[in-house]
């Protein structure tokens, strides 16, 4: 299968645009909607989103991993085989987590160009069908290549926030595995404890707990923990183990 990981949202033509590619290209292959709502431009919050999430997909499975606010200059085009999964996009550190956590990884510099290659739409005119070929069995025109490393803090768990749903659940780059049950997280002002499942608090009283995909998640019982406690996407946790 093809999975589709982008800022695009669903507002615009862009995803659909990418599926008519696809579907012309590998009409008998499905093609998931994983998200298309990452935060805008926001690089590193997808690096640490798409681990997580892609963690359930089966071998094989092509990733087309699209947060490009570089498009049309500079920044190299890749893919990326790790872990037996398939990964498609910019060279631009969306990638850079999956590669880092991978027990093995291999990656190519895309070679490969359409005859029709817009200056702002490469998900549609370049990442698309290469993943249309990666899913067909085909290789296309490429050479192996390492990521280029990016620059900034990029941590193995990034204690900051990375996407908030629409229910207003705080999502942030850390696994819960690497926080103890007894450790406090310290967000907009207020110290949180870790509970199992909603109802383990009072309506209206915030909390953390490991929420589906591993990640450690900021929510309130029955009401938006962003709006209560007044957080964004890029605000840092702290993490208080006493």
């Amino acid at each position: 299968m093809i999975v589709l990981f982008t800022d695009f949202g669903l507002a615009d033509p862009y995803v659909g645009q990418m599926h008519t590619v696809l579907s012309r290209e590998t009409p008998n292959i499905p093609v998931i909607n994983l998200l298309h709502t990452v935060p805008d431009f926001d690089i590193r919050a997808g690096a640490y989103l798409l681990p997580a999430l892609a963690a359930d997909y089966p071998r094989s499975t092509v990733f087309v991993g699209v947060i490009d606010p570089g498009v049309g200059g500079d920044r190299a085009a890749v893919m990326m085989k790790a872990d037996c999964r398939w990964y498609v996009g910019p060279d631009n550190g969306l990638f850079h987590i999956i590669a880092r956590r991978a027990q093995r990884k291999d990656v190519w510099m895309i070679n490969w160009r359409p005859e029709r290659l817009s200056t702002s739409f490469h998900g549609r005119d370049l990442f698309a069908p290469i993943a249309a070929k990666l899913a067909r069995g085909d290789w296309p025109d490429c050479v192996p290549a390492e990521l280029t490393q990016p620059s900034g803090d990029w941590p193995d768990d990034l204690p900051a926030v990375v996407y908030i749903d629409h229910y207003g659940n705080v999502i942030t780059g850390l696994r819960a595995s690497t926080l103890a049950r007894h450790a406090a997280l310290i967000v907009g002002g207020r110290r949180l404890r870790f509970a199992e499942v909603f109802t383990a608090v009072p309506v209206g009283e915030p909390f953390w707990y490991e929420n589906s995909n591993g990640l450690v998640e900021i929510a309130t019982n029955r009401a938006s923990a962003a709006k209560l406690l007044r957080v964004a996407v890029g605000d840092q946790v702290t993490i208080s183990q006493s």
